[in-house]
């Protein structure tokens, strides 16, 4: 391990992505520490070779003091999280004097978010984005499958890239389905899954809907990022959408080469976009 590589402390939510990174710290041989979320994180995951605890969303004083005690000294959120239950909710001393202090001074998720790094950082931690310890993870930009998108297509990314950057500056949503220039849906609290499920049953004759899926432009790189992964692709090939469009060096794709393999398939494409340039 080099001596530059701090413990990492990782904070985990469902998804593969913590595996991932859990993977790569023991393979590089990189300490890490790791608070497993309740009712989020997968409990087959965590093992006894793992170094971990469990923790409900509302005991935020209590993770404080064990990523102290395990001496970690950057901090990782990584994985999905879904909306709490009021049990979750049931906050600690600290937990309770957090939201007492942001107030209605965040109403969306980014908010939220972006007022809990700053909490974590002022006890002495430094939050880094998953991008920072995987760089391979961002979405390359171009074409990266074999598909790629037509006239149509293309138009329809812009209008999605367009009401995309609306919403995101809004703090509702980073996903837009668009289709023949209209726009069948946009994410809210249930996330890129539901949308696209919703989004297949609401399609018109002709050539089918594209995802357009954007960075927030407020939104800090170290949280929370866009990702799509082969439950996206497998998703939009059964509501008819043929191709996704994913913010460029802003986004994830996890598992790169499984991803673009069952696109391949599908014949569905995969585009990596900066929202200012033309696609190519």
């Amino acid at each position: 391990m080099e001596k530059t590589q701090k413990k990492l402390g990782i904070i985990a939510g469902g998804g593969i992505l913590p595996q991932i990174l859990i993977r790569h710290c023991q393979n590089t041989g990189r300490e890490y520490f790791v608070l497993a979320v309740e009712n989020n994180a997968d409990k087959e995951l965590f093992t006894p070779d793992i170094p971990h605890q469990w923790i409900r969303i509302g005991q935020a004083g209590t993770g404080f003091k064990m990523m102290h005690e395990q001496n970690a000294q950057e901090i990782v959120m990584i994985g999905t999280i879904h909306r709490p239950s009021l049990a979750d909710l049931v906050p600690d001393l600290r937990t309770a004097a957090f939201f007492a202090r942001i107030g209605l001074k965040a109403l969306g998720d980014d908010g939220i978010l972006r007022a809990l790094v700053k909490e974590i950082e002022s006890d002495n931690f430094r939050v880094v984005g998953i991008h920072e310890v995987l760089p391979d993870l961002l979405v390359k930009q171009g074409v990266l499958t074999k598909a790629k998108p037509d006239k149509q297509a293309l138009a329809d990314i812009a209008r999605g890239i367009e009401v995309g950057l609306e919403l995101g500056r809004l703090d509702v949503g980073q996903s837009v389905v668009v289709q023949q220039g209209l726009v069948l849906g946009v994410e809210g609290i249930e996330g890129t899954d539901k949308l696209i499920e919703r989004c297949g049953t609401y399609q018109r004759k002709g050539t089918g809907g594209v995802l357009v899926k954007l960075r927030k432009p407020q939104q800090d790189m170290r949280i929370d990022l866009p990702t799509i992964g082969t439950k996206t692709i497998e998703n939009m090939h059964n509501a008819g959408l043929r191709g996704v469009a994913v913010h460029a060096g802003n986004a994830l794709i996890v598992n790169e080469k499984e991803v673009i393999d069952l696109a391949d398939k599908y014949k569905m494409f995969i585009v990596g976009i900066e929202p200012t340039e033309e696609i190519k």
